[in-house]
């Protein structure tokens, strides 16, 4: 079994221009099998890192402002405009109820059969022009 390398967590924001990222390759810490494209973290890509931070803490304190406002030694305004920025952030209004989740696109829903296909050629056992063809074949 492979040893594990830390993990550095997954920058929500650019360095450079602030925009947001775009995961391209996933890895399995058991069996090595990588998938590649473009996956997101969800809500957490909308917000910052400091928002993150105070999400964490929010959580941790379960929602309870005036334990948050202890464990971050911020006033009661304070704490609640933190939490209004990141519903904002989420693309919510502070106060309304939040729309619900979208189900993800169809092509995200991979079949069984389809993620075989791509295991199989992640690990050498096809070359892409068969995963092609097996691809078809299963959309068919």
């Amino acid at each position: 079994m492979p040893t594990s390398k830390p993990a550095w967590p997954v920058p929500t924001r650019c360095p450079v221009c602030g925009g947001g990222t775009v995961i391209e390759r996933v890895r399995c810490e058991g069996c090595e099998s990588a998938v590649e494209g473009r996956f997101t973290t969800g809500w957490v890509q909308q917000l910052s890192p400091e928002q993150l931070a105070f999400v964490r803490v929010f959580i941790g304190c379960r929602g309870k402002i005036k334990d948050v406002e202890q464990a971050l030694g911020l006033s009661y305004p304070t704490v609640v405009a933190r939490l209004d920025d990141v519903v904002e952030a989420l693309g919510n209004t502070p106060g309304a109820p939040p729309a619900p989740p979208s189900p993800p696109p169809a092509r995200e829903r991979a079949s069984p059969r389809r993620a075989q296909i791509l295991d199989d050629l992640a690990a050498g056992l096809i070359d892409a022009d068969e995963a092609a063809q097996r691809l078809k074949k299963a959309r068919e």
